[in-house]
């Protein structure tokens, strides 16, 4: 699985972190920066990311910022990203498993770096349920579809 990262100035060390965990696990990394704690605009990094889980370069995406809400605001922006801000392995699990969420955010001021691995490892372990869960996906479709 190759797995998009996007952080911005706040969220770069944890993007660091995960880079690591995930490279140590075998995982393909695509990263999109930033490469360092000089500010810098969430929107532009975490859209370059999510137009890669987009377009299938990559599989799924992992940004971060101070809270996890800007970059996941921006990535759904882009018709078929359906990205979750997860602070916890529950929501992770289900965002996977209910929403079929190809990217996960977190925040790194609300989230450590301990917790914030366990949610990465949940949410990319984590299969679609599919089934009844899948018509509902079909709706984000098609609400999409509608307003673009």
């Amino acid at each position: 699985m190759k797995v998009a990262l996007a952080a911005d100035h706040a969220g770069f060390a944890l993007k660091e972190t995960a880079r690591e965990f995930l490279q140590a696990r075998g995982f393909l990394i695509k990263d999109f920066g930033t490469y360092s704690e000089d500010p810098v605009d969430y929107p532009d990094l975490a859209a370059r990311a999510a137009r890669a889980v987009q377009q299938g370069e990559c599989t799924r995406g992992i940004l971060f910022c101070g809270t996890g809400v800007g970059v996941a605001i921006t990535a759904n922006k882009l018709k078929g990203i359906r990205a979750a801000c997860c602070t916890d392995c529950y929501t992770a699990a289900c965002a996977r498993e209910h929403n079929d969420a190809n990217i996960l955010t977190l925040g790194t001021r609300v989230t450590g770096p301990g917790l914030a691995m366990r949610i990465i490892e949940v949410f990319l372990q984590t299969p679609f349920a599919g089934g009844r869960h899948l018509a509902r996906i079909e709706k984000i479709r098609a609400l999409e579809d509608k307003e673009r």
